[in-house]
């Protein structure tokens, strides 16, 4: 009998595989699982088998995420980090610290920051200039639908109170008509395209700071949810491809190739040879990323019936549709065909209900190909649109972070989108109910990277740090195993690793070491657990200390 190069023993092991949930042993051959189970697994142990002694820590496959902006975060570490604080003086003072640090910057940018720390979720021009009055800056906020400018920045673009709004965003403006300073999805690219770009070894060093942070919280891989050219920001394709190439990408990674929604399908037959030129080593990118809608807290997500005002009254706006609905059918019939997988932003009600209709479209059209396509975000999802996901072999991304009671959601969002609306929010219980396939991401860095935070609130739909006890729509709750399937099988299932996900003999020792087996904690107690060793492919990438 062969040995193995690496034995875990002394478990306690969580499979997620529905045969044999837990186990005690489980040894690894070359990159693949050779044996799940317990004392028997010892008999792998040869003079050269390296063997891990668990001492009742938790063995888990690895955490992948399904939709992550990976290189654009871990270029954003190396900028003006705002994040960690909603304080505007502490925005200033990091600002105005990072602009001393950096005088030979032309522009300061960075960003992170939260609308909820400004009246209305509008910053000014007038407080970044108060700081940085002779260089433009530009800061996009923490959802990256929108961007802080002061007014050397809107200068140099040349807007003024004569600009027009784009017909995908809106400058904010004074009460003359003057540019406030905040810009909101598309306006944002009016400022953005005159940000000197990132180069391509600031894009690859960017991408291995992402990596080795995204290790170091158990994330054996993911999907990359804009490969191209977006609001002026660089294309971070060329970054894995270079990693790729060289051996370095040690995650698993899927591209999301980016739907210019300014065009039509003549742009398909680019995205094909894309497809093709980029794909290789650990970087594949079969997937299109089509954004067909905004975000709720700047009344851009595409709702069925209209926002409310701060009285609660309907207005006459409800939300943005960027690609027609007709045209989207199309799209997606096309894509499909050619065995894309289409990757959604679907925000709204009416958003989801346009991607499940292209979806349901493409199904009458082609058949059931195998293309995996899935929906992310999900915040209102209209009850009747839940059976739709298994009917039609839709995944439901969803990013549990944003499930719970914050000031964004408080102030900025149930208000304007009313009690119906609001109880509709983010139903991964109703989803999971209804037959769908879910699978979990973190959206960074629009939010934290870190899965096991994703999972608490999953399980809890609380933040870890909550204080006041609310929970936020509590039969929208996970359990723990099912919040954990998601961020694992639920997330290798999208990315197309259904090798990777669960611990059985013959998939990818793709692994992950927690500190504790939070099964036998408290359910408030599961973001206190920290990972201690990540494997890929039987790999050791990350090692606590």
């Amino acid at each position: 009998m062969s040995k193995a190069d690496l034995v875990f023993t002394n478990g306690p092991v969580h499979t997620g595989d529905p045969a044999r949930t837990r186990a005690t042993s489980l040894a690894v051959t070359g990159e693949r699982i050779s044996a799940v189970g317990h004392d028997e697994v010892r008999e792998l142990i040869g003079p050269g088998t390296e063997v891990v002694d668990l001492e009742g820590r938790l063995l888990i496959p690895g955490f992948q995420d399904s939709h992550i902006h990976a290189v654009f975060g871990g270029t954003e570490l190396a900028e003006c980090d705002l994040t960690g604080t909603v304080g505007a003086d502490e925005y200033l003072r990091r600002v105005a610290a990072f602009a001393a640090a950096h005088p030979d910057r032309t522009w300061i940018t960075g960003g992170g920051w939260s609308m909820e720390s400004f009246a209305g979720g509008l910053p000014t021009r007038q407080l970044l200039d108060s700081v940085v009055p002779d260089r433009p800056v530009y800061l996009v906020n923490r959802d990256h639908h929108g961007a802080w400018a002061n007014t050397r920045a809107l200068e140099l673009a040349g807007l003024t109170r004569d600009t027009p709004d784009p017909a995908d965003g809106r400058i904010e403006r004074e009460p003359d008509g003057t540019p406030s300073g905040m810009l909101q999805e598309g306006a944002t690219g009016l400022v953005a395209r005159l940000v000197p770009p990132t180069d391509a070894a600031g894009r690859l060093a960017g991408l291995h700071r992402a990596q080795e942070l995204l290790h170091s919280l158990g994330i054996t891989g993911w999907q990359d949810a804009l490969l191209g050219i977006f609001n002026g920001q660089p294309d971070p394709s060329d970054a894995y491809a270079a990693a790729a190439e060289a051996g370095t990408l040690t995650a698993r990674v899927t591209g999301a190739l980016w739907w210019d929604r300014n065009r039509g399908a003549d742009q398909i037959p680019e995205l094909v040879a894309r497809r093709e030129q980029l794909t290789g080593g650990r970087f594949r990118a079969g997937s299109v990323k089509i954004m067909q809608d905004g975000i709720a807290e700047n009344f851009t997500a595409a709702l069925s019936t209209p926002y409310l005002d701060g009285c609660g009254c309907a207005t006459a706006n409800s939300g943005l549709s960027f690609v027609d609905p007709a045209a989207l059918c199309g799209y997606v019939t096309a894509l499909d065909a050619l065995d894309f997988q289409v990757h959604f932003h679907a925000l709204g009600d009416r958003a989801v209900r346009e991607a499940l209709d292209a979806i349901e479209v493409a199904r009458a059209a082609n058949g059931r190909r195998g293309t995996r396509h899935h929906l992310a975000h999900l915040q209102v999802v209209h009850p009747s649109d839940l059976p739709r996901f298994a009917a039609l072999g839709a995944i439901a991304n969803i990013q549990p972070l944003w499930a719970a009671h914050e000031p964004q959601m408080d102030e900025l969002t149930i208000p304007f989108l009313g009690p119906e609306r609001a109880a509709w929010q983010y139903p991964f219980g109703g989803l999971l109910r209804a037959g769908a396939t879910l699978a979990a991401g973190s959206d960074w860095p629009v939010s934290s990277p870190d899965p096991i935070a994703g999972i608490h609130v999953a399980v809890n739909r609380m933040e870890p740090d909550a204080t006041d006890g609310r929970v936020f729509l509590p039969e929208q709750r996970l359990d723990l195993a099912t919040a954990l399937a998601a961020y694992t099988a639920g997330s290798a299932h999208v990315n197309g690793h259904d090798d990777a996900g669960s611990l059985r003999t013959g998939h990818l020792a793709d692994l992950v070491v927690l500190d504790r087996d939070f099964f036998a904690a408290p359910p408030e107690e599961i973001a206190a657990t920290r990972v201690e060793r990540t494997y890929v492919g039987g790999q050791l990438v990350y090692a606590k200390g």
